[in-house]
C-alpha cells in the first residue's frame, strides 16, 4: 500500500466527530477557566493565569497522546493490562508516603508532588490514571470469564479487583474519585451480562452497610457537608453556614446569569474575589451558568450528551467484548463525573471534590481522560470496514501461460 493510501485510510478510520467534539469541549473549557482565574493573572501581570496555563499545557500533551494510542490496536492494549495494572497500583501505593493535599485540602493525600522549582509546583493525581488502568484491567478480567461471569467465584473476584483500588482511593481521603470507579464498575458489569440478582443483592448489602460507614468510614467534615444538603435542621446555624457555602455561592451565581448571562468576563461572582471558591475546578460549571447563562450551561451540557453518545455508539460497533467494554466503561466514567459535579454546583449533591470532564483546570484530569478517548477511538478505527484493494500483478510467468 503507498502512502497516499496509507494516509486515506488513516483519516477514513479517524473518528472526527468525537475528536473534534472533544477539543471543541476542551477549548471553551480553557477560555471558562481563564475566566475564572482572569483577574489573578492581571494581579501577577500576565496574561493566562497558572491554572489555565497548565490547562493548555496539559490537555495538548493529552491530544498528542490520544492520537498516538487512537492508532495503537485496543486488543494489544488490553493484553498489557498487566503492565497498566501495576503502573497504577504502583502509583497509589506511593500516596502513602508520599502523598500531600492541595491547598484546602490539606488532609488530603491524593496529589504526588513532580516539581516544585521557584515556587511552580506542580502536583499529579494518580486516581485520575488510575482510572484508566482499571478500565484496561477490568476489561482484560472481564474477557477472560466472559464464558462463566455469572458464577459466584466470578462475581466475587471481580468483585475485589474493583474494591482494591477503591479502597486505596478512599483511604487517601478522594472520595469523588472512588464514587466514579464505583460507577464505572457498576456500569461495566451490566454491560458484560451479569444478571441483575447479583445486583439487587449489591443493592441490600449497600444499603444495610451504610450506618458502619457513616460510623467508622466518613470524617466529620463528609458528614457536615451531607446533612447540609439533606438535613440541614440537624445542623447548627454556623456550621451549615460554613459548608453550605461554596455551593450556596455557586447556585447564587447560577442564578445571576438567568437566561443568556452576564456575558463573558462579566460575572458579579466569577469576577469578584470573594465569589465561588474554586471556581476554576470543581465550581466552573458556577462561571458557565452566569457568564453564559441557561443557553451556555444547556449547550454545553448537549455537547456533553453528543459526546457521551457518540461513545456508545463506537462501543456497540466493537465486534468484540473487549471494545465494548472499554467504551462503555468510558461513557460511565465522563457521565458519572458530569452529573456528579453540576448536581454538587446545583446544591444537589454534597460536596465531595470532583472534576468536570474537559472543563475543570487541573493536569491530572485534562491529561488522562484524552488517554480513555484514543482508546476509544482506536475502537472506532479497528472496527471500520476497509473498502478492498484493488491491485493486479502484471508479467507474472506461469507454466499454464500461453506462448
Amino acid at each position: 500500500m503507498n502512502n497516499k493510501s496509507s494516509i486515506k485510510y488513516a483519516l477514513k478510520e479517524t473518528d472526527f466527530i468525537l475528536f473534534l467534539l472533544c477539543l471543541f469541549t476542551t477549548a471553551f473549557g480553557v477560555l471558562m477557566v481563564h475566566s475564572a482565574t482572569r483577574n489573578e493573572a492581571i494581579a501577577d501581570g500576565t496574561i493566562i493565569g497558572r491554572d489555565c496555563l497548565v490547562m493548555i499545557c496539559a490537555a495538548s500533551v493529552g491530544i498528542i497522546a490520544c492520537i498516538i494510542i487512537s492508532f495503537l490496536d485496543y486488543d494489544a492494549i488490553v493484553r498489557l493490562w498487566p503492565l497498566a495494572g501495576g503502573v497504577c497500583f504502583l502509583l497509589l501505593l506511593i500516596l502513602f508516603p508520599f502523598g500531600e493535599g492541595a491547598p484546602g485540602r490539606e488532609e488530603a493525600r491524593c496529589w504526588l508532588r513532580i516539581i516544585n522549582v521557584g515556587g511552580l509546583v506542580v502536583r499529579f493525581q494518580p486516581s485520575e490514571l488510575a482510572k484508566i488502568g482499571f478500565l484496561i484491567t477490568f476489561t482484560a478480567h472481564i474477557e477472560a470469564v466472559k464464558d462463566n461471569i455469572n458464577s459466584l467465584k466470578n462475581i466475587l473476584l471481580l468483585l475485589v479487583h474493583a474494591i482494591v483500588p477503591i479502597g486505596i482511593i478512599i483511604i487517601t481521603d478522594d472520595l469523588g474519585s472512588a464514587m466514579v470507579f464505583a460507577f464505572i464498575f457498576v456500569g461495566m458489569m451490566f454491560v458484560s451480562g451479569v444478571q441483575l440478582r447479583y445486583f439487587a443483592v449489591a443493592i441490600g448489602g449497600a444499603v444495610a452497610f451504610v450506618p458502619l460507614i457513616w460510623t467508622k468510614f466518613l470524617a466529620s467534615f463528609h458528614k457536615y457537608r451531607i446533612l447540609a444538603i439533606y438535613y440541614p435542621s440537624s445542623l447548627s446555624e454556623d456550621v451549615y453556614e460554613k459548608y453550605i457555602y461554596q455551593q450556596q455561592r455557586g447556585v447564587n451565581a447560577i442564578g445571576s446569569g438567568q437566561f443568556w448571562g452576564d456575558g463573558l468576563f462579566k460575572g458579579t461572582y466569577t469576577q469578584s474575589a470573594t465569589g465561588v471558591p474554586v471556581n476554576e475546578s470543581d465550581m466552573v460549571f458556577t462561571v458557565v451558568g452566569e457568564e453564559l447563562g441557561f443557553v451556555g450551561a444547556a449547550g454545553f451540557l448537549a455537547v456533553m450528551v453528543f459526546i457521551i453518545v457518540r461513545i456508545v455508539a463506537v462501543g456497540k460497533m466493537s465486534r468484540n467484548l473487549s471494545g465494548s467494554l472499554l467504551c462503555f466503561g468510558t461513557a460511565f466514567m465522563i457521565g458519572s463525573q458530569t452529573i456528579i459535579n453540576i448536581g454538587m454546583c446545583l446544591k444537589l449533591f454534597p460536596c465531595i471534590g470532583i472534576t468536570l470532564p474537559f472543563l475543570s483546570a487541573g493536569g491530572s484530569s485534562n491529561l488522562c481522560i484524552y488517554f480513555a478517548i484514543g482508546i476509544v477511538m482506536s475502537v472506532y478505527r479497528f472496527n471500520c470496514n476497509r473498502d478492498p484493494i484493488n491491485f493486479r500483478l502484471t508479467h507474472l510467468s506461469t507454466p499454464f501461460s500461453e506462448a
